[in-house]
């Protein structure tokens, strides 16, 4: 795979969850803030975990309903999949869209982030390991690990909590990933604060960039979503000449607002392999090593 040779500008939203009184207003909304990005010279741009329960607001009763709620998103996504695939097309940029509950076609609900390409192409991923509240809604865990190969690079998702476990990310870097997106929707600033620690360390050790976009506010209307707290952040192994802190870009918390960085993806891979460290690269001598 071809190396970027410039830097690839990153926006990762801090997103305020709105009640909409149709789904037009929703895809207006997305319009308006994909063209913001767009206009700071943003090329992939990332929305939240469960930012698509938005599409419950237009049905008051839906929205107040857990389950009426989930299957009302679910029922949107045909429409604002396709608004999607035109704006990644229009404007020549790679969209992560708000994450939300998926019918399977089993019979189950599953969290699914959908990743829009320039061409016309969608990747999609399911969160692969349910959160205690996800349980009691009935969401249900997918089945599969992926990574998609784009003209930015290969790109993983980790949706929230699936950030926490290493081995997940860990299976993604070996997949090629260079870049790992991590939409969230935390309630509370511990909750933010977990995910962001795991962004941080799966960048250390895979030597990769992570990328961090969360919900903020609240949205009193909606019985799953109700309260939102954190920070958007892009994030990098920490390096002389790179990055000290291993932190590209943050936010402010709990503000509405996109936060954009430029990662040097050719710097990335020396730093990968010629590196003060070589986490990635000593990964593998954990393997067997002696326990207490």
């Amino acid at each position: 795979m071809t190396v970027s040779s410039r830097p690839i500008k990153v926006a990762a939203a801090q997103y305020p969850l709105d009640a909409f009184t149709s789904i037009d207003a929703y895809v207006d909304k997305q319009a308006r803030w994909v063209r913001q990005a767009v206009d700071n010279g943003a090329e992939l741009l990332v929305f939240p975990e469960y930012g698509a329960m938005e599409y419950a607001a237009p049905n008051i009763t839906a929205a107040s309903d857990l389950q009426a709620s989930l299957q009302a998103v679910s029922d949107a996504f045909p429409q604002i999949d396709a608004a999607h695939v035109e704006l990644a097309r229009l404007h020549s940029v790679h969209i992560l869209s708000a994450s939300g509950p998926t019918a399977d076609g089993v019979g189950r609900f599953v969290n699914r982030a959908r990743l829009f390409a320039p061409s016309g192409k969608v990747g999609v991923q399911d969160k692969l390991i349910m959160t205690p509240f996800e349980v009691r809604w009935g969401i249900s865990p997918g089945v599969q690990n992926r990574v998609f190969e784009t003209t930015l690079g290969r790109i993983g998702i980790a949706i929230c909590y699936d950030s926490e476990f290493p081995m997940l990310v860990r299976a993604q870097a070996e997949a090629g990933a260079d870049i790992i997106l991590i939409p969230s929707c935390t309630e509370f600033m511990s909750g933010y604060h977990r995910v962001r620690t795991a962004a941080m360390a799966r960048a250390l050790e895979n030597g990769c960039v992570t990328v961090q976009s969360p919900t903020v506010g609240d949205a009193l209307w909606s019985p799953a979503v109700d309260h939102n707290a954190g920070a958007a952040g892009i994030f990098v192994p920490s390096e002389l000449g790179f990055s000290d802190t291993g932190v590209i870009a943050d936010g402010v918390p709990n503000r509405a607002q996109w936060v954009y960085g430029a990662v040097d993806m050719h710097r990335l891979h020396q730093v990968r392999t010629h590196g003060e460290m070589r986490n990635s690269r000593d990964w593998a001598k954990q393997v067997g090593a002696v326990g207490l």
